[in-house]
This record gives C-alpha cells, structure tokens and sequence, in this order.
C-alpha cells in the first residue's frame, strides 16, 4: 500500500533503527506532524508476559494528567436516583431497560463509555454481546461499575484511560493530541507507564517491557528507550 506524502516526509525524519530517548521521541512525533487536524498520539508497548495464563494478565486504568484532548460521550445505565446523580454529574446519556432496548433494537452506539450500577448488570448483560466487541462493556476493573457514578463520570471526563494486554501480549493506550506538545505527552506518557509498570504480574520472569513506541494517527512508529 502507498504512503501518502506526508507519511513518507515524516518517515524520513525519523530512524528506523534508533531508540529515541522518550523527550525526543516525544518532540519528534509532535514536531512531524503535519496533517490539517490535531492528530491523537499513542503509546504501544510490548511485555514480556504470556496473556494465555490468568496469573499474567495486565489490565488497569490511569487517569492522565492532561487529559486525552477527546471529549468523551458517557453512557450511564442506572435506575432512579443513581440515574439522577448521573444526569446531575454531566452524563451525556441516561437510562435503563429503555436504553438498554434502543440499543438492542437499532444497534444505538454513540457514545464512547459505558458506566452502570451493579444493580443493573443484569439488565446490561443483554447487550453483553454487542457491547464487548466494541470494548464498551461495563467491568468492575475499570471502573465502570460502581454506585459512585460521580465519581465514575468525572474520572472519565477527566480522562481516564484503560490499558489491558491484547492477544499478542501488546498494549496500546492514547496518551494525547499533538497540540498538548512534548512536555503534557511526557507527563501522560509517564502516567501510563508507571501504571503498567505497578501492574506487573508477580509471576512474569525476565524483561517485563520489551519495546516501547509512539506514533501518531496518521504517522510512522517511532521506537523509544523506556526502561522498566
């Protein structure tokens, strides 16, 4: 497949074969960017842990201290005051069997979180199967079922992010937008990778953070010297 212009310009500038130390791979993602829109920048890591084993599981979430630069549409699924508490909260929807049905019925997916009370799983795991797939699934880990749906919402809003381990043993996490520049990246960036680092299963052996790298939307990966 092509590149596009600016992907092969960007590509150019960056080193296949070098770890960047993180503040210039930081500045370096930021300062190719060239697109007309304000690109979302990712961290993907791959561990040394076999996510076949229950016991090597990495999962968790951060909330980054600048945000994600997405402003994010909340779901909450929840019955009487709870659904009173969340629209009080800024939920940017609310409901119960009846939301639950529009989503069964019309395939209704226009939000980017799910949050519930425990109370309403049952009802929540109708939709189980549409859900999951798209990883909105509401889960205790996460922090998206809980009675404190204030709490929930603001932890969102002010960009909570997931982090879990993939079938290849990878994790993928936005850590921003180009516009935060270097220095927000890096405060982001390390927020996750403390994170993952706490994270880390009691019985993974040898290095547990293989590779690091950044990349933007639109642009080439760029491989960071991390250590753990």
């Amino acid at each position: 497949m092509n590149k596009g212009k600016r992907y092969t310009n960007a590509a150019g500038q960056i080193d296949k074969a070098k770890l960047y130390e993180v503040e210039e791979g930081l500045a370096l993602a930021v300062n190719t960017s060239k697109t007309k829109f304000d690109e979302t920048v990712e961290l993907h890591l791959k561990l040394g842990v076999d996510g076949r084993n229950a016991d090597q599981q990495v999962r968790g979430v951060v909330v980054l201290p600048n945000g994600t630069g997405k402003k994010v549409r909340v779901l909450v699924i929840a019955r009487g005051d709870k659904a009173t508490e969340a629209e009080n909260a800024g939920a940017d929807y609310v409901g119960a069997e009846e939301i639950v049905a529009k989503i069964q019925s019309e395939n209704w997916l226009d939000f980017d979180v799910c949050i519930t009370t425990p109370d309403m799983m049952g009802v929540v795991g109708r939709i189980a199967r549409v859900l999951g797939p798209k990883g909105l699934m509401p889960n205790p880990k996460s922090g998206t079922v809980t009675m404190d749906v204030t709490k929930a919402i603001n932890d969102v809003k002010a960009g909570k992010v997931e982090y879990r381990l993939d079938k290849t043993n990878n994790i993928h996490v936005v850590i921003g937008k180009v516009s935060f520049g270097a220095q927000k990246l890096l405060e982001n960036y390390e927020a996750v990778m403390n994170a993952v680092i706490k994270a880390k299963p009691a019985t993974a052996k040898g290095q547990y953070i293989k590779n690091v790298s950044i990349a933007t939307s639109m642009g080439p990966g760029i491989k960071l010297n991390a250590r753990s």
